[in-house]
């Protein structure tokens, strides 16, 4: 429905305003394309995947903690269960406050990727401003989003004159 109705409001500004001019670009496509992307995801997913191995860890030895418990809560006295309760408790919570620290919204792994990918992003903001400055063009699309583009015309697209003005040359459209 949402898709339906972005068309048709993409549709009705088209037919307004038919002395304005439109692009599309492919941003999934002009990334691949840039090195310097692909490395920083590839930065970003390697130190994911060391911040969840330590999790990981963490949540593994919690486990080992309660089954033992389980396993011998009945031989211990009531302030060994809650001394091993409250431990339990605590590496969970350690666990927890790490997957908060590393993933959350405010978290590491988003400011790193927000140091690595701003720059990125804003040369390729600051070169499609100027293409559309160069071409007046009115509105430029990212199709690669989900914004309900059913079709758009080669024509139209500006990503591979995104990526030269970037200095690389790929002509696979």
């Amino acid at each position: 429905m949402k898709k339906v109705i972005t068309l048709c409001l993409f549709v009705l500004l088209a037919m307004t305003a038919s002395a304005q001019k439109f692009a599309l670009v492919d941003m999934d496509y002009i990334l691949k394309n840039i090195p310097a992307y692909e490395l920083a995801n590839k930065q970003l997913n390697q130190m994911g995947e060391k911040w969840k191995a330590e999790i990981d860890s963490i949540n593994n030895k919690a486990s080992v903690m309660y089954r033992n418990y389980q396993n011998e809560m009945t031989f211990l006295s009531q302030q060994q269960r809650s001394s091993r309760q409250q431990a339990i408790v605590s590496v969970e919570k350690r666990a927890s406050d790490l997957k908060k620290k590393y993933f959350g919204p405010e978290g590491e792994l988003a400011k790193e990727r927000e140091s690595l990918m701003s720059p990125i992003q804003n040369q390729i903001y600051k070169v499609v401003k100027d293409i559309c400055e160069l071409h007046g063009y009115s509105l430029v699309v990212d199709r690669a989003s989900n914004s309900g583009i059913i079709f758009g015309s080669p024509k139209i697209d500006i990503s591979n004159e995104v990526l030269r003005k970037l200095g690389y040359s790929n002509n696979k459209y």
